[in-house]
């Protein structure tokens, strides 16, 4: 069933789990992440980014995410994710999205605040749900939406204020994380995310979920995270299993990615505690 994150965000809060937010890139990708959703029986915010438009245009991922969203028995959240142009994002509202993110956060705060109350004005008007990003989530190696790689980690009191005047329903920050491959774990502030959990009641959400370290990212989920973002894992471990079987024709190549990639949704389920 096609939902908004709103209900499940505020049940991820009082129970403390956190829900995965996988990138889908193609029909494969999506399909095998709902066919695991419903398997265990979890719900599920099927995502797809701008930055990956030019593997698939909008309205094709819109036709795919509705039709796999809406005939799934879980819920499951159609979310544009790192929605950087005003067009895209409000193309998106209109082609059923269930929630999109303004990523707005390499501009000042007071222009992020102007942007992200624009387009969290128009979508709620229509249904729709706003994740919005302060502080910054960098990259490692491979991110391919930004220009450079420095996170700049989220103050709480710039959180206080850009939820306030902005009014959008779940906040991304930027607590030690980063986009794509990291040479090793990184470093989470805890006592960061701690601080934000106590000032803001609007849910929290963490990019750069990747490679994060199985502990960091059980804490997280447990310790304030309402959504944590996955994509590298997805395509690291379909390629790492394309290798290791060294598959002959191309049915059994990606067979054998999409099952990796079913294996990575189902471990990352068990880290977030999701319920």
């Amino acid at each position: 069933m096609l939902v908004t994150s709103k209900e499940l965000f505020n049940r991820a809060q009082k129970e403390q789990f956190a829900i995965p937010a996988a990138n889908f890139f193609d029909l494969d990708s999506a399909r095998s992440y709902v066919n695991v959703a419903e398997r265990m029986n979890k719900p599920l915010i099927l995502a797809f980014a701008q930055a990956h438009m030019d593997m698939m245009s909008l309205e094709e991922a819109a036709l795919i995410g509705n039709y796999l969203a809406k005939k799934a028995q879980v819920p499951v959240v159609l979310h544009l994710d790192h929605g950087q142009d005003e067009k895209i994002i409000k193309q998106a509202i209109e082609l059923g999205f269930s929630s999109v993110m303004i990523d707005a956060s390499l501009d000042s705060f007071a222009e992020n605040v102007r942007r992200s109350k624009v387009i969290s004005d128009y979508a709620h008007e229509r249904g729709v749900v706003v994740e919005a990003e302060i502080g910054f989530v960098g990259s490692g190696l491979n991110y391919e939406n930004h220009d450079h790689s420095d996170s700049v980690y989220t103050e709480v009191t710039d959180a206080v204020r850009f939820v306030e005047e902005t009014n959008v329903d779940s906040l991304a920050v930027s607590i030690g994380t980063a986009h794509g491959f990291y040479k090793g774990t990184p470093k989470i502030s805890f006592d960061r995310l701690a601080e934000l959990r106590e000032a803001i009641k609007t849910p929290l959400v963490l990019h750069g979920g990747s490679s994060s370290g199985d502990e960091n990212l059980h804490r997280c989920a447990t310790e304030g995270i309402s959504k944590i973002n996955i994509f590298t894992d997805f395509i690291t471990a379909a390629m790492k299993t394309i290798e290791r079987e060294s598959p002959t024709d191309y049915v059994r190549l990606k067979k054998l990615a999409n099952q990796a990639m079913e294996n990575t949704l189902e471990h990352c389920y068990t880290l977030f505690a999701t319920k």
